[in-house]
């Protein structure tokens, strides 16, 4: 299926493999989609936010607009990768208070498809209120992808070695056709 025209964010969140988002959006790009890169405040110290606008040709967005800027086109599929524990929790909650949550918060009600790529280890991924959380978003259509043949979480302490088996493709390759 051609991608041309249809525009996906990427949100990136502050955890280990974000420096390499780059590759995701290599793989979008490829696949025909046009991509903005949205990053979590604190995900702007794990990327190279002058590369990623390079490779986009689109400004990375962190923040809301202000009042005299033009709006930013709608996008037709999300992709947060990597996805912190906070962040996929605070989506579940609708809580929208940065730019890149209130894209989230904003995007079931607007029958955009979103996945969800999780980098969490083992003792984040057991705690209620996460499982809550994924359940939750799972059952508003959100594509979680954390579990058994998706991405498990890895054990505290050994995230730096989960990098470069992060599944970038994997979130791609379940975009909704």
């Amino acid at each position: 299926m051609s991608r041309s025209g249809k525009l996906l964010h990427v949100i990136v969140c502050a955890a280990g493999p974000a420096p390499d988002v780059g590759r995701l959006v290599t793989l979008a790009r490829q696949a025909g989609w046009t991509v903005q890169v949205v990053a979590t405040p604190p995900a702007l110290d794990f990327i190279d936010v002058a590369e990623l606008e390079k490779q986009t040709g689109r400004p990375v967005r962190s923040q809301y607009r202000k009042p005299a800027e033009p709006k930013s086109p709608r996008a037709d599929a999300i992709i947060v990768a990597p996805a912190t524990y906070n962040t996929i929790n605070k989506f579940a909650q609708g809580i929208a208070d940065t730019y890149a949550l209130g894209l989230l918060s904003e995007a079931p009600g607007l029958g955009i498809p979103v996945v969800v790529l999780p980098f969490v280890n083992t003792a984040l991924a057991s705690r209620a209120p996460f499982r809550r959380s994924v359940e939750g978003l799972r059952a508003e259509g959100i594509r979680v992808l954390l579990g058994p043949g998706q991405f498990e979480p890895h054990p505290p302490s050994t995230g730096p070695d989960r990098i470069d088996d992060y599944p970038w493709a994997l979130a791609l390759a379940n975009l909704p056709d």
